[in-house]
């Protein structure tokens, strides 16, 4: 099973999943899965059609918001958008949880609050802090 880090009670972020962890994923609650990770990242990696199959047949509904760099309108607008507890994956965690940030961010959350559920997480969202906020972090 991947390494699924809880960012809030209905969000957590993975490094890349495998398509048998499914639906392990299904049976601790997960409902919707968002893949950041653009197809052919990695030798090893599965496509996202074949993400997308595996996530389906066990019940989960699925998102592909693939980037690299900072996170695209689209990345941010699948996190926005995700309805029940949700999982979002990329190669190590990051992107998705920088996506989750941005998400935050434009909704107006709490910079501080941002940065400290993501480093509860794993993840030193700290240098982006002034961008959060140019995002409309408070």
């Amino acid at each position: 099973m991947a390494d699924i880090r809880q960012v809030t009670n209905d969000f957590a972020v993975a490094p890349q999943i495998d398509l048998d962890d499914f639906a392990g994923l299904a049976a601790m609650g997960y409902t919707h899965i968002i893949n950041n990770r653009p197809d052919g990242e990695a030798p090893d990696q599965p496509d996202s059609d074949e993400t997308e199959e595996a996530a389906k047949a066990a019940g989960l509904t699925y998102v592909h918001a693939p980037f690299v760099g900072q996170p695209t309108a689209d990345a941010v607008k699948a996190v926005m958008q995700a309805k029940g507890k949700t999982l979002a994956f990329c190669r190590s965690g990051t992107r998705s949880v920088t996506a989750w940030a941005f998400a935050q961010a434009t909704k107006g959350g709490q910079t501080d609050a941002i940065v400290e559920a993501a480093a509860n997480a794993g993840y030193n969202l700290a240098p982006a802090a002034g961008l959060l906020k140019q995002l409309g972090a408070r």
